[in-house]
């Protein structure tokens, strides 16, 4: 099984793809870097090269290749993952299928649609706005939606959507041997054998990569509303957000902002809230349903002590709000230059997310570490971002001894120590501490029985 760096096979591998890809098989070192993890605070590994696939045969022969020669193979779509997915700890190839972006086919009758693994959700969404129809998963970054299928991605909208494993029905992958094999058909359900969708969504590129998905769409909502509510403290906030599921108040996103992050998206959107923490809401429905929402919500919030609550049916005061949440990451980074990001994430039951939040904010001020908490907390799910100057071991290594209290303190909640992010190379050491050794030899069983020569992705998960 591979385990360290085949330099005979990488150079190999190398030869007979450039024969096969010609000027779409790229080795500079500038592109090779933005293959490999830039997005947060793990080292990055680049591949030996990046080949640009353009269909499945293509990835079927670069698979095969890679295999012949037993040499990584990575699979890449818009390298916007937050934990060391698309390093190359034992160099390798990148396949790069941000190419691949056609939307196939869109069948408003069933309300699925069929596209290549590089079409960007923004993309998609795009494509469909004459149906009357929309892909409700959002994390945020205009991902590739066979890279949110491989992390298992949810974000803003889970709560009322769900999440990725939610709304794939059927997958085509290249398996590790490049045998094309097809996870389900396009019924709503199946007791047909193994749930093959269910495995490849969320294996972070080890069993295989997606080359064909068939997802399942959401009618788009008759009107919008968005509402805002500052609170005394965070467990406030967070209370406030349980009572809402607790209730099924149908909310279709529901985020969190803690004081700093109020501050940061202030700063650099000039928004003017107050210095609070705050919960922003959106609901879908009908005009009239939206007005008791907002109505029951606003009830709600002022008996946990909210202030200024307000909401409105504006898509321009929406669109302005949402900007700057799905903006925070970056603009935050922004107002502290110099510095990288540890973004993380965890998730815990609704119950335990009030007492989880407030000491995790607690736990940044008794080590003075810049940072802020926010989370789609309607799922229970909330992350940490901390700011760091690279240049200061001491600081990262209070930062990474955070990280590490956070994932315990979830675990300890019979919580997750990644709701959305995935495991790859950051949280490996906090898989066993969560599911157990025995899980985890399951996982690795699985991962031997399809890829024995360990060429698909490795250096993740476990």
């Amino acid at each position: 099984m591979l385990s360290l760096r085949n330099e005979e096979g990488i150079t190999a591998a190398l030869a007979a793809l450039a024969d096969l890809l010609g000027p779409r098989l790229a080795t500079g070192q500038s592109l090779r870097e933005q293959h490999g993890h830039t997005t947060t605070w793990l080292e990055n590994q680049i591949p030996d090269a990046v080949a640009f696939a353009q269909s499945t045969a293509e990835v079927q022969e670069i698979v095969r290749i890679c295999a012949a020669h037993r040499v990584p193979v990575i699979p890449f779509g818009t390298g916007t993952s937050l934990e060391g997915h698309v390093n190359a700890p034992m160099g390798g190839v990148s396949v790069d299928v941000s190419g691949m972006d056609k939307v196939l086919e869109i069948r408003p009758g069933d309300m699925d649609v069929t596209v290549q693994p590089g079409v960007t959700r923004e993309a998609l969404n795009t494509e469909l706005r004459a149906t009357g129809l929309f892909f409700p998963v959002d994390p945020g970054a205009n991902a590739s939606l066979g890279g949110m299928a491989a992390t298992r991605a949810s974000g803003t909208t889970a709560v009322r959507y769900g999440t990725m494993r939610d709304r794939v029905l059927a997958l085509e992958a290249v398996l590790p041997s490049g045998e094309v094999v097809r996870s389900a058909t396009r019924a709503r359900k199946s007791s047909a054998g193994y749930d093959l969708t269910g495995l490849m969504v969320g294996s972070e590129g080890t069993l295989g990569i997606i080359t064909e998905l068939t997802l399942r769409l959401a009618p788009q909502p008759e009107a919008i509303s968005g509402a805002v509510a500052s609170f005394p403290d965070i467990h406030a906030a967070c209370l406030t957000a349980q009572e809402v599921i607790q209730l099924a108040l149908p909310v279709a996103r529901m985020e969190f902002l803690d004081e700093a992050a109020v501050g940061y998206v202030n700063r650099s959107h000039d928004l003017g809230l107050p210095g609070a923490p705050l919960l922003l809401l959106e609901f879908h429905g009908s005009p009239g349903s939206l007005a008791e929402q907002s109505e029951a919500f606003a009830e709600l919030a002022r008996d946990n002590g909210a202030t200024g609550v307000s909401w409105s049916t504006d898509p321009d005061e929406r669109g302005r709000l949402w900007r700057a949440r799905h903006a925070f990451y970056l603009s935050a980074l922004a107002l502290h230059p110099g510095r990288v990001g540890f973004s993380t994430d965890v998730c815990v039951p609704v119950s335990h997310l009030a007492d989880c939040v407030t000491a995790a904010r607690a736990k940044l001020d008794e080590l003075g570490l810049p940072g802020a908490n926010i989370g789609h907390v309607g799922d229970g799910n909330f992350h940490t971002l901390v700011f760091v100057d690279p240049a200061d071991p001491q600081m990262r290594g209070l930062a990474e001894s955070y990280v590490a209290w956070l994932n315990d303190l979830a675990i300890a909640h019979d919580g997750t120590c990644t709701g959305e992010h995935g495991i790859g190379q950051g949280k490996m050491k906090y898989l066993e501490k969560e599911r157990g050794p025995g899980a985890l030899e399951m996982m690795r069983a699985v991962k031997r029985g399809i890829d024995p020569l360990n060429i698909m992705n490795p250096g993740k998960i476990f």
